[in-house]
């Protein structure tokens, strides 16, 4: 990046099936129209995203890190450091500060987005990270690790006025990140 930015990030936490999803299909269009979107979704069970046979998945099985599939429409890459052993912060000061390796997993994909040029992330899941949440189905604030700035039913429009509003994470240009996160 040639000059500092900012990341807005902005977690949903709710039960299985309170509607975070749905909530994600009505907020990233409207935030697009501001900037670049990203989203990142907890999965607490493993799958195969990558087809057994297929050269991606041949590079990974040989023992590459990580693998970078480039098709005509999609870029995607897979990294074999999930939630169990996720790389270290490559900052002196990560997004979020935590010896918890589910929330370093999230801290280091976040450090990755910021790198990538994006605006505003959308995590859904990781209700314990320490980032502004919007509550969704009955989760109460006592259940999740950042500040409350709305529940999944208010207005779509005060919840992204209230997205827009976070001063985010500032992302200087050389590297190392400071968390100034609005409360």
């Amino acid at each position: 990046m040639s000059q500092d930015s900012r990341l807005r990030v902005v977690c949903l936490a709710g039960p299985s099936d309170a509607g975070k999803t749905s909530l994600v299909e009505r907020l990233v269009p409207r935030l697009a129209a501001d900037g670049r979107v990203a989203t990142v979704k907890s999965i607490h069970h493993d799958i195969e995203i990558d087809t057994p046979g297929t050269d991606t998945h041949r590079h990974r099985s040989a023992g590459a890190e990580t693998v970078v599939g480039v098709t005509p429409e999609l870029t995607f890459d897979i990294t074999a450091r999930g939630k169990r052993n996720p790389p270290e912060p490559t900052v002196d000061e990560p997004l979020l500060e935590t010896d918890d390796p589910e929330l370093r997993a999230l801290s280091r994909t976040l450090e990755r987005l910021a790198d990538r040029g994006y605006d505003t992330v959308i995590v859904e899941g990781f209700a314990d990270a320490s980032v502004p949440t919007i509550l969704v189905g009955d989760r109460g604030p006592e259940a999740v690790g950042g500040s409350v700035i709305g529940r999944g039913d208010d207005p779509i429009d005060d919840l992204l006025e209230s997205i827009r509003s976070l001063e985010g994470h500032t992302v200087p240009a050389g590297g190392g990140r400071t968390d100034e996160s609005a409360d």
